[in-house]
């Protein structure tokens, strides 16, 4: 069912209302299909580009949509109550323009921020490793740099969209210790760059996540985005409004979860009542609800601290920890309500609760936000 909103302007509750009907007719119609074998949904990111709803939060300067991140986290929520994986994707997406807008030069985004934020161009993010995945300062993919730019050598893991992407927003070894990571902007065509065999995974099928090779490719001075030795920070920037991101996909999720666990509670018998009538049942569902509306309102308070320019960093993990810890168990939840018929692929809570699992893992295990937040409150 559509869940009420508080929204900040007449403009944003006509967006969202777009929004829902886009994902009802764009999405819904091919989502388990899709997810049941794996391909990737052509069409999709153009349809949801041209309708601007990949540069909500950036300026209408270049091709945005200058809406407050509290809309756009909604947009996004709205999006994976249809298809998780395509709402990764899209919150990837604007994880991978955040360096470029905030770091980049003015000509560096007069080049190239109107494609990305048109969807022309689709971007991936990459900055995990084999060997390094929450220790970013562990990175060993090298740019060395040559007359007129760098050579790039080394490896890359989990990069969604990897291989389907247009552009890669890459962190590289320039130097010694954690101030010397760079952020580099990779055209997808580079010589020397390739993919790996997308990864066979638990959930989220339809959009690849693969491994990246850069063979001594060629990356030209201007690629660079940020000084030399500013990747690490700019990459954390990024990834405190990625967390954001996912906080609201993981809610999205959760509230489908929900909606399916009601509907089919108020539909099926036992012992000569709905099942939704027995309190033991009904306290579950309860509980869900509970967990679905902490989880929203976790993410909005981060996102209007965002908008209004305070710290959010604390919070963005805050809400990334409850959100997708809610839709773990949410989801997990909605699977017991359907009892035999849930752990079946017959319906789709099965299917939502192998999405919330990795929910818990990228953009920062959850591990990692408790660290995060410990580190914050002891004021290290």
């Amino acid at each position: 069912m559509p869940v009420d909103r508080m929204l900040p302007t007449p403009e944003a509750r006509d967006l969202l209302e777009l929004t829902r009907d886009i994902a009802d007719k764009v999405l819904e119609p091919r989502v388990a299909e899709c997810e049941k074998t794996g391909i990737f949904p052509d069409g999709v990111f153009p349809a949801l580009g041209a309708a601007g709803l990949l540069s909500l939060p950036y300026p209408e300067e270049f091709g945005g949509g200058a809406q407050p991140y509290e809309v756009y986290l909604q947009v996004l929520e709205e999006l994976a109550a249809r298809w998780a994986a395509v709402a990764v994707a899209v919150s990837v997406h604007s994880l991978s323009c955040h360096p470029l807008f905030t770091f980049g030069t003015d000509e560096q985004k007069q080049r190239w921020l109107a494609g990305m934020l048109s969807g022309e161009t689709i971007g991936a993010y990459s900055l995990s490793e084999p060997h390094a995945g929450s220790d970013a300062a562990a990175l060993r993919c090298r740019a060395t740099p040559v007359e007129g730019g760098y050579r790039i050598t080394g490896a890359k893991a989990w990069i969604t969209n990897g291989g389907r992407a247009d552009f890669y927003t890459l962190f590289a070894r320039t130097g010694e210790g954690s101030r010397g990571i760079s952020c580099f902007l990779v055209p997808a065509g580079t010589e020397g760059l390739s993919f790996g065999k997308p990864e066979e995974k638990m959930g989220l099928r339809a959009v690849p996540t693969t491994t990246a090779a850069y063979d001594d490719a060629f990356l030209p001075e201007e690629r660079r985005v940020g000084a030399e030795g500013q990747g690490l920070s700019i990459a954390f920037s990024a990834l405190d409004s990625g967390r954001l991101g996912i906080a609201a996909v993981a809610t999205g999720l959760a509230q489908r979860a929900l909606d399916e666990a009601v509907a089919y509670a108020k539909e099926r018998e036992a012992f000569g009542r709905h099942i939704i009538d027995h309190q033991g049942l009904g306290f579950v569902l309860a509980d869900m609800a509970a967990a679905v509306d902490s989880a929203r309102a976790t993410y909005l308070d981060a996102a209007r601290r965002r908008d209004a320019g305070l710290p959010y960093s604390r919070q963005a993990s805050v809400a990334k920890l409850v959100a997708t810890d809610a839709a773990m168990k949410v989801t997990t939840d909605a699977v017991q309500v359907f009892g035999g018929y849930g752990y079946t692929q017959d319906f789709p809570v099965e299917r939502y609760m192998r999405e919330a699992k990795v929910m818990q893992i990228f953009e920062g295990t959850n591990q990692i936000q408790r660290l995060v937040i410990a580190r914050q409150l002891a004021g290290t």
